[in-house]
Protein backbone atom coordinates (compact mmCIF):
# COMPACT_ATOMS: atom_id res chain seq x y z
CA UNK A 1 0.00 0.00 0.00
CA UNK A 2 1.34 3.46 -0.92
CA UNK A 3 1.65 6.10 1.86
CA UNK A 4 -0.63 9.11 1.68
CA UNK A 5 1.25 12.26 0.49
CA UNK A 6 1.74 15.05 3.02
CA UNK A 7 -0.72 17.93 2.80
CA UNK A 8 0.90 21.28 2.02
CA UNK A 9 -0.51 24.52 3.41
CA UNK A 10 -0.02 28.23 2.86
CA UNK A 11 2.89 29.66 4.84
CA UNK A 12 0.71 32.60 5.94
CA UNK A 13 -2.46 30.60 6.51
CA UNK A 14 -1.45 27.17 7.92
CA UNK A 15 -5.05 25.90 7.89
CA UNK A 16 -5.49 26.52 4.15
CA UNK A 17 -4.36 23.72 1.83
CA UNK A 18 -2.17 24.97 -1.01
CA UNK A 19 -0.36 23.42 -3.96
CA UNK A 20 1.10 26.58 -5.56
CA UNK A 21 4.57 27.89 -4.78
CA UNK A 22 5.85 31.46 -4.92
CA UNK A 23 8.17 31.67 -7.91
CA UNK A 24 10.58 33.84 -5.93
CA UNK A 25 10.86 32.29 -2.45
CA UNK A 26 9.38 28.84 -3.28
CA UNK A 27 6.96 28.86 -0.33
CA UNK A 28 3.42 27.55 -0.67
CA UNK A 29 0.76 30.24 -1.04
CA UNK A 30 -3.03 30.16 -1.03
CA UNK A 31 -5.24 32.09 -3.50
CA UNK A 32 -5.54 35.02 -1.05
CA UNK A 33 -1.76 35.40 -0.96
CA UNK A 34 -1.13 35.00 -4.69
CA UNK A 35 0.00 38.00 -6.70
CA UNK A 36 0.39 37.93 -10.47
CA UNK A 37 4.02 38.01 -11.62
CA UNK A 38 5.76 37.97 -14.98
CA UNK A 39 6.06 34.22 -14.57
CA UNK A 40 3.65 32.40 -12.23
CA UNK A 41 2.67 33.93 -8.90
CA UNK A 42 4.51 35.54 -6.02
CA UNK A 43 3.66 35.91 -2.34
CA UNK A 44 2.80 39.24 -0.72
CA UNK A 45 6.20 39.67 0.92
CA UNK A 46 8.15 39.03 -2.28
CA UNK A 47 6.01 41.52 -4.17
CA UNK A 48 6.74 44.19 -1.53
CA UNK A 49 10.43 43.37 -1.59
CA UNK A 50 10.49 43.64 -5.37
CA UNK A 51 8.75 47.00 -5.29
CA UNK A 52 11.40 48.35 -2.91
CA UNK A 53 14.16 47.28 -5.27
CA UNK A 54 12.63 49.04 -8.28
CA UNK A 55 14.22 52.42 -8.96
CA UNK A 56 11.71 55.23 -8.39
CA UNK A 57 11.09 57.61 -11.28
CA UNK A 58 12.48 61.12 -10.85
CA UNK A 59 11.87 64.50 -12.45
CA UNK A 60 14.50 66.24 -14.57
CA UNK A 61 15.68 68.03 -11.41
CA UNK A 62 15.96 64.93 -9.23
CA UNK A 63 12.69 65.20 -7.31
CA UNK A 64 10.23 62.41 -6.78
CA UNK A 65 7.28 62.49 -9.14
CA UNK A 66 3.99 63.38 -7.44
CA UNK A 67 0.62 64.18 -8.95
CA UNK A 68 -0.82 66.10 -5.98
CA UNK A 69 0.83 69.46 -5.06
CA UNK A 70 0.59 68.82 -1.33
CA UNK A 71 3.16 71.42 -0.31
CA UNK A 72 1.40 74.17 -2.29
CA UNK A 73 -1.91 73.26 -0.63
CA UNK A 74 -0.30 73.31 2.83
CA UNK A 75 1.41 76.67 2.22
CA UNK A 76 -1.84 78.24 1.04
CA UNK A 77 -3.59 76.78 4.09
CA UNK A 78 -0.97 78.23 6.46
CA UNK A 79 -1.29 81.67 4.87
CA UNK A 80 -5.07 81.58 5.15
CA UNK A 81 -4.94 80.42 8.78
CA UNK A 82 -2.49 83.20 9.62
CA UNK A 83 -4.82 85.71 7.96
CA UNK A 84 -7.76 84.45 10.03
CA UNK A 85 -5.60 84.86 13.14
CA UNK A 86 -4.96 88.49 12.13
CA UNK A 87 -8.68 89.12 11.78
CA UNK A 88 -9.35 87.66 15.23
CA UNK A 89 -6.45 89.47 16.91
CA UNK A 90 -4.90 92.51 15.26
CA UNK A 91 -1.81 92.33 17.48
CA UNK A 92 -0.64 89.28 15.49
CA UNK A 93 0.82 91.57 12.79
CA UNK A 94 2.86 93.64 15.25
CA UNK A 95 4.05 90.49 16.98
CA UNK A 96 5.12 88.44 13.96
CA UNK A 97 5.74 90.85 11.04
CA UNK A 98 9.27 91.12 9.68
CA UNK A 99 11.03 93.89 11.60
CA UNK A 100 14.75 94.32 12.01
CA UNK A 101 14.77 97.04 14.65
CA UNK A 102 12.07 99.09 16.30
CA UNK A 103 11.10 100.65 19.60
CA UNK A 104 7.92 100.30 21.64
CA UNK A 105 6.55 101.75 24.85
CA UNK A 106 4.56 100.14 27.63
CA UNK A 107 1.26 101.33 26.14
CA UNK A 108 1.72 99.63 22.77
CA UNK A 109 3.08 102.58 20.83
CA UNK A 110 5.71 101.89 18.15
CA UNK A 111 8.63 104.12 17.14
CA UNK A 112 11.50 104.13 14.66
CA UNK A 113 14.75 102.60 15.81
CA UNK A 114 17.32 104.89 17.37
CA UNK A 115 20.44 103.99 19.35
CA UNK A 116 20.86 104.71 22.13
CA UNK A 117 17.21 104.92 23.09
CA UNK A 118 15.57 106.23 26.28
CA UNK A 119 14.81 103.86 29.12
CA UNK A 120 11.06 104.41 28.76
CA UNK A 121 11.21 102.51 25.47
CA UNK A 122 12.24 98.94 24.75
CA UNK A 123 13.63 97.31 21.62
CA UNK A 124 11.51 95.06 19.39
CA UNK A 125 12.25 93.01 16.32
CA UNK A 126 15.37 91.04 15.51
CA UNK A 127 17.46 93.32 17.74
CA UNK A 128 15.40 91.98 20.64
CA UNK A 129 16.12 88.37 19.68
CA UNK A 130 12.87 87.83 17.75
CA UNK A 131 14.56 85.89 14.93
CA UNK A 132 11.38 84.05 14.03
CA UNK A 133 10.19 87.24 12.30
CA UNK A 134 12.47 86.39 9.36
CA UNK A 135 9.95 83.71 8.33
CA UNK A 136 6.69 84.46 10.12
CA UNK A 137 6.33 87.78 8.31
CA UNK A 138 6.14 85.86 5.03
CA UNK A 139 2.88 84.21 6.14
CA UNK A 140 1.08 87.44 7.09
CA UNK A 141 -0.84 89.87 4.85
CA UNK A 142 -2.50 93.25 5.04
CA UNK A 143 -5.81 93.34 6.96
CA UNK A 144 -8.90 94.10 4.82
CA UNK A 145 -9.07 97.80 5.71
CA UNK A 146 -5.35 98.66 5.75
CA UNK A 147 -2.71 99.55 3.19
CA UNK A 148 -3.02 100.07 -0.54
CA UNK A 149 -4.44 96.62 -1.29
CA UNK A 150 -6.25 95.40 1.81
CA UNK A 151 -7.69 91.92 1.33
CA UNK A 152 -6.49 91.92 -2.29
CA UNK A 153 -2.99 91.46 -0.87
CA UNK A 154 -3.55 87.87 0.22
CA UNK A 155 -5.92 87.11 -2.67
CA UNK A 156 -3.35 88.07 -5.31
CA UNK A 157 -0.51 86.27 -3.55
CA UNK A 158 -2.47 83.05 -3.05
CA UNK A 159 -3.73 83.16 -6.64
CA UNK A 160 -0.13 83.42 -7.87
CA UNK A 161 1.00 80.66 -5.51
CA UNK A 162 -1.82 78.40 -6.71
CA UNK A 163 -1.00 78.92 -10.39
CA UNK A 164 2.81 78.87 -10.38
CA UNK A 165 3.42 76.80 -7.25
CA UNK A 166 1.73 73.69 -8.61
CA UNK A 167 3.88 73.75 -11.76
CA UNK A 168 7.14 74.27 -9.89
CA UNK A 169 6.34 71.66 -7.22
CA UNK A 170 5.54 69.05 -9.88
CA UNK A 171 8.97 69.57 -11.45
CA UNK A 172 11.10 69.94 -8.33
CA UNK A 173 9.42 67.47 -5.99
CA UNK A 174 8.12 68.31 -2.56
CA UNK A 175 11.38 68.57 -0.58
CA UNK A 176 13.22 70.76 -3.09
CA UNK A 177 10.15 72.92 -3.61
CA UNK A 178 9.71 73.53 0.12
CA UNK A 179 13.40 74.43 0.47
CA UNK A 180 13.01 76.85 -2.46
CA UNK A 181 9.96 78.52 -0.90
CA UNK A 182 11.49 78.98 2.55
CA UNK A 183 14.87 80.19 1.25
CA UNK A 184 13.13 82.67 -1.05
CA UNK A 185 11.06 83.98 1.85
CA UNK A 186 14.20 84.22 3.99
CA UNK A 187 16.12 85.94 1.20
CA UNK A 188 13.41 88.59 0.95
CA UNK A 189 13.43 89.21 4.70
CA UNK A 190 17.22 89.49 4.87
CA UNK A 191 17.35 92.06 2.07
CA UNK A 192 14.67 94.07 3.90
CA UNK A 193 16.81 93.85 7.03
CA UNK A 194 19.93 95.03 5.21
CA UNK A 195 18.30 98.01 3.46
CA UNK A 196 15.34 99.12 5.61
CA UNK A 197 15.75 97.44 9.01
CA UNK A 198 13.27 99.74 10.74
CA UNK A 199 10.46 99.06 8.24
CA UNK A 200 7.77 96.53 9.17
CA UNK A 201 6.95 94.23 6.24
CA UNK A 202 4.53 91.36 5.69
CA UNK A 203 3.47 89.17 2.80
CA UNK A 204 4.36 86.02 0.86
CA UNK A 205 5.49 88.07 -2.15
CA UNK A 206 9.20 87.39 -1.59
CA UNK A 207 8.63 83.64 -1.67
CA UNK A 208 6.34 83.94 -4.70
CA UNK A 209 8.95 86.00 -6.58
CA UNK A 210 11.37 83.18 -5.81
CA UNK A 211 8.96 80.66 -7.30
CA UNK A 212 8.59 82.91 -10.34
CA UNK A 213 12.37 82.92 -10.81
CA UNK A 214 12.34 79.13 -10.45
CA UNK A 215 9.71 78.86 -13.18
CA UNK A 216 11.93 80.84 -15.54
CA UNK A 217 15.11 78.86 -14.78
CA UNK A 218 13.27 75.54 -15.11
CA UNK A 219 11.75 76.52 -18.45
CA UNK A 220 15.14 77.41 -19.90
CA UNK A 221 16.71 74.21 -18.60
CA UNK A 222 13.94 72.07 -20.08
CA UNK A 223 14.04 73.85 -23.43
CA UNK A 224 10.43 75.00 -23.24
CA UNK A 225 8.86 77.57 -25.54
CA UNK A 226 9.96 80.75 -23.79
CA UNK A 227 7.43 83.16 -25.32
CA UNK A 228 4.81 82.62 -22.61
CA UNK A 229 7.45 82.33 -19.89
CA UNK A 230 9.08 85.59 -20.97
CA UNK A 231 5.72 87.38 -20.84
CA UNK A 232 5.22 86.06 -17.33
CA UNK A 233 8.66 87.23 -16.22
CA UNK A 234 8.15 90.62 -17.87
CA UNK A 235 4.98 91.06 -15.84
CA UNK A 236 6.82 89.99 -12.69
CA UNK A 237 9.63 92.48 -13.28
CA UNK A 238 7.19 95.28 -14.11
CA UNK A 239 5.42 94.57 -10.84
CA UNK A 240 8.81 94.66 -9.09
CA UNK A 241 9.32 98.19 -10.41
CA UNK A 242 5.79 99.30 -9.54
CA UNK A 243 6.10 97.79 -6.07
CA UNK A 244 9.00 100.14 -5.34
CA UNK A 245 6.44 102.81 -4.58
CA UNK A 246 3.67 100.64 -3.12
CA UNK A 247 5.13 97.66 -1.27
CA UNK A 248 8.46 96.23 -0.16
CA UNK A 249 10.54 95.95 -3.33
CA UNK A 250 13.43 94.79 -1.17
CA UNK A 251 11.49 91.67 -0.14
CA UNK A 252 10.49 91.02 -3.75
CA UNK A 253 14.04 91.38 -5.08
CA UNK A 254 15.55 89.31 -2.28
CA UNK A 255 13.11 86.47 -2.95
CA UNK A 256 13.74 86.67 -6.70
CA UNK A 257 17.52 86.43 -6.29
CA UNK A 258 17.38 83.63 -3.73
CA UNK A 259 14.88 81.61 -5.75
CA UNK A 260 16.89 82.00 -8.94
CA UNK A 261 20.10 80.85 -7.24
CA UNK A 262 18.50 77.81 -5.61
CA UNK A 263 16.80 76.70 -8.82
CA UNK A 264 19.99 77.18 -10.84
CA UNK A 265 21.63 74.71 -8.46
CA UNK A 266 18.73 72.29 -8.92
CA UNK A 267 18.81 72.63 -12.71
CA UNK A 268 22.53 72.60 -13.47
CA UNK A 269 23.97 70.30 -10.82
CA UNK A 270 25.77 67.42 -12.59
CA UNK A 271 23.64 64.30 -13.01
CA UNK A 272 24.55 61.24 -11.01
CA UNK A 273 24.59 60.07 -7.40
CA UNK A 274 26.29 63.31 -6.27
CA UNK A 275 23.59 65.59 -7.67
CA UNK A 276 21.46 65.66 -4.47
CA UNK A 277 24.57 66.49 -2.45
CA UNK A 278 25.48 69.40 -4.72
CA UNK A 279 21.92 70.73 -4.62
CA UNK A 280 21.76 70.42 -0.84
CA UNK A 281 25.19 72.04 -0.45
CA UNK A 282 24.07 75.13 -2.39
CA UNK A 283 20.90 75.41 -0.28
CA UNK A 284 22.85 75.05 2.96
CA UNK A 285 25.46 77.51 1.72
CA UNK A 286 22.81 80.10 0.87
CA UNK A 287 21.15 79.57 4.24
CA UNK A 288 24.47 80.09 6.01
CA UNK A 289 25.15 83.26 4.01
CA UNK A 290 21.74 84.72 4.82
CA UNK A 291 22.13 83.90 8.51
CA UNK A 292 25.60 85.48 8.67
CA UNK A 293 24.36 88.64 6.92
CA UNK A 294 21.41 88.88 9.30
CA UNK A 295 23.55 88.37 12.39
CA UNK A 296 26.11 90.97 11.29
CA UNK A 297 23.44 93.53 10.51
CA UNK A 298 21.61 93.01 13.80
CA UNK A 299 24.89 93.23 15.73
CA UNK A 300 25.65 96.53 14.01
CA UNK A 301 22.20 97.88 14.86
CA UNK A 302 22.52 96.87 18.51
CA UNK A 303 25.84 98.66 18.88
CA UNK A 304 24.81 101.77 16.96
CA UNK A 305 27.32 101.11 14.18
CA UNK A 306 24.65 101.82 11.54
Amino acid sequence: MESESAVTTCYRHPKVESHVRCTRCDRYICPNCMREAAVGHQCVECVKEGARSIRQARTAFGGRISTVPVVTYVLIGLNVLAYLAELLRSSVVDRFAMLGAGLADSEGGHYLWDFPYPSVLHAEGLVDGEWYRLLTGAFLHLPPTEGTFGIAHIVMNMFALWNIGRIVEAQLGRVRYLALYLLSALGGSVLVLLIVPDEQTIGASGAIFGIGAAYYVMARRLGMDMSGVNRFMAGLLIWLLISAGLTSWQGHLGGLLAGGLVTAAYAYAPRGPRRPLVQAAVCVGLLALLVVLAVLKVSALKTGAV
